[in-house]
Parts: C-alpha cells; structure tokens; sequence
C-alpha cells in the first residue's frame, strides 16, 4: 500500500507551525499536513481559565491568563503586530501605572518605590496569546492540522523525505513530504528527533547549543475578582530577592478577572523536589506579604514548569539561565537535508530569537522557502518578508 504522500510535512504546531501553514495556503500550497505531539495547540503559548484549568488554546475565550509568553511590542515588532490585525484581534496596553513593591532580603520589609512603564510599550491580546492560536487555527482545514500525533524519525529517501509518526494511541504510520518545516525548538529537535542520515555534526551541536526559552521558567498565575491592588496605588509589579517569585506582573483581562503572574526563582533542579501544591502556597504567601492578606484569597491559581515538561525542555535546559540567545542556522549549508529540510521555532529568527515575534518571523521566512522550493510563489501577502535565506 503507498505510502501517504504530501508537499510540506511542519512538525510543530505552536505558532510558529500555524503561522508556516497560514503562510503556505496564501501560497497555493494546499498540500500539507501540522503534526502536533501535544493533544493541543499552541506549544509553549498556554494558559489557564478563571477557575484555574489549562485551556484550549484553539477556542477563543475573554478569561484567558498566559502561562507562556505575555507580551510584544508592536513598535519593533510590526511583523507581529500586522499578523495581529490580519486575524482582526484586539491589543490593549500592558497595566503599569502606579508604584511598584521590592524585596530586598528576606529579612527586610517590602518596600514601595515609583513604578516605571516600558519604553517602548507592551501589549497584550484580549483573550491572552492564546487568541493568536484559536485564530490561526481556525483559518486551517481541520484536516490538516493532526494534534496527538509525535514525529520520531525523518528519512532521507530520494527526492522525499519518509517521517514515522506514533499517534496517541500507539499506532505508528509513515508519511512523505518533499519539505519538512521543523516548528520546535532546535535543541528539542536535536534532541528528540531521529535523522537518517545524520545531521552535520556541526551542525547538531549548534542546535543542541541554542537554550529553548521558557524551557528553565516556572510561571505562578493568582486569579482575583478585581485588581484590588490598583486601589492602593500599585502597579502589581514587584522585584523581590526574598522569593519563591523574582518577578510579579499584572495580567489581568479587562472586562474579566483580574490577576497577577510570577516569574519563579527556584531552579528548576530544585523545583522538581517540591510538591507543586506548596510551591503554590509559597507564591500565595509572597503576594499576601506584598499586596496585603486580601491576595491570599485566590479565586483560583495555577502553575507551570516548562523544565517539566518533555515537549518544552530537554535535560541541557534544567540548569539554563533562560537568556535569548543568537539563532543558529536553519538548515544545513550541503548534503543532502540542505534543500528540503528548514527549521522555523521563534529560537531560528535572527531578529526575535525566543520571542512570539521570531516565530511569525522564522516561520513566514521558511513557509516561503518551502513554497518557492516547490514551484512558482504566488504574489506574498501583505507584510510578508521576503524570501532571505535563513542560514
């Protein structure tokens, strides 16, 4: 029986894969297919609802409370920002008016001190980031886009490339694609998917070498009825060298709950000695030690360690610094991967290494290699870039 045969296989379906397949249907590519390990959507965007439970990102929704990336900043980032209105969604300016809270040692007070905004400013979606990939998604043909479905193995064969496939299930199938977009991480592919033959050595190195961000991170999120702290004059931002949290923000969704998140300062290695209940007392107690007792009483709370989680980070991640780092080559320069093979993760953007603005950026730049690789482009929609080589 023939195997099933498509144009371009994207493994990955954060948003840098739903972006790359957004960008091949402009193109008139029709003929491919999203594999997604996780039974969602979204990749490291994730998020929870008010009462707490992670959400599906591919359903629009107003209460949604990021536990990946949060923020960008249409002024340097209008590639984004342009993708943004193209889904017709709605940014609103990130809170950050009014004072902010530091902890200095454990042993001193909190103390307050004048807040300051960012420069340029940030922004968020209504709905949180999450509203990028029910938006994305929902342009897709449901049939393209197969969630619960992990690539262990690409084969060189010919003009094609084979991918073994294990479902959810257990049942293992083989496709073959003359493009293969890699929409992950490049440590993670490195690590976790099986090339035959083998990448350049070189060239695996540099992949295994570029940190996965978010991968080190845990994110703590308290949901609350209103922002109270907004009251007394507070940003809802805090510093603190005191912990379990480092850094403290408010998240909250206008005309929806209010809430605040934390960046936790525990090292991963750490963290994965504690039961994730106290870890959540813990930050529980820090913000009513900053924000006063009313930020005990949590409507619902939730928290993420990305360290833990298999498809995010890899074992090289555990003892990361989390920094944006310099992108690696997308691709090798000869043999034979060089002309059907392209990595397009947000961490193979030159531009945006990391952020949500590499992924709408490596992934328009690879969907159109891969398109012109194929044949004639047809006329790139609008902010588009062009066709620069990624490596």
């Amino acid at each position: 029986m023939p195997l099933p045969s498509i144009r371009v296989a994207i493994v990955g379906g954060g948003l840098s894969g739903l972006v790359a397949a957004r960008l091949l249907q402009q193109q008139g590519v029709d003929d491919f297919v999203l594999f997604e390990a996780r039974d969602v959507l979204g990749g490291r965007i994730q998020s929870v609802d008010a009462g707490g439970c992670v959400a599906d990102d591919s359903v629009p929704a107003l209460d949604r409370f990021d536990l990946g990336p949060t923020w960008f900043w249409p002024d340097y980032q209008p590639q984004l920002d342009q993708l943004v209105d193209a889904l017709a969604l709605r940014r609103f300016e990130s809170f950050e008016a009014g004072d902010m809270l530091v902890e200095r040692s454990p042993h001193e007070a909190p103390r307050r001190m004048r807040g300051y905004a960012s420069s340029p400013a940030s922004m968020r979606l209504l709905g949180g980031t999450g509203a990028l990939i029910a938006a994305l998604r929902g342009r897709l043909d449901p049939g393209r886009v197969l969630p619960a479905h992990t690539v262990r193995r690409l084969r060189h064969a010919g003009s094609q490339v084979e991918l073994d496939i294990e479902h959810a299930d257990g049942r293992t199938m083989t496709w073959r694609a003359a493009q293969v977009l890699l929409a992950l991480p490049p440590r993670l592919a490195a690590a976790r998917l099986e090339f035959q033959p083998a990448l350049p050595p070189e060239l695996a190195r540099s992949w295994l070498a570029t940190p996965t961000w978010m991968a080190p991170h845990a994110k703590y999120v308290a949901v609350y009825e209103t922002p109270f702290w907004r009251e007394q004059g507070l940003s809802g931002a805090a510093q603190s060298a005191h912990g379990p949290m480092v850094e403290i923000h408010d998240v909250s969704m206008p005309g929806g709950h209010a809430a605040l998140f934390g960046f936790l300062g525990v090292p991963a290695r750490v963290r994965r000695g504690v039961p994730e209940e106290l870890l959540r007392a813990h930050c529980r107690a820090q913000l009513a030690r900053l924000f006063g007792e009313r930020a005990a009483s949590v409507v619902a709370d939730a928290l993420k360690d990305w360290a833990a989680d298999p498809l995010t980070a890899t074992a090289e991640d555990q003892d990361a610094g989390g920094h944006h780092a310099e992108a690696p080559p997308c691709r090798p320069a000869s043999g034979p991967w060089s002309a059907c093979l392209r990595g397009i993760g947000s961490e193979w953007s030159r531009a945006f290494p990391g952020y949500l603005a590499g992924a709408v950026d490596a992934a328009a730049r690879g969907a159109l290699e891969a398109a012109a690789a194929l044949g004639p482009v047809a006329e790139a929609a609008p902010g588009s870039p062009a066709t620069e080589p990624c490596s």
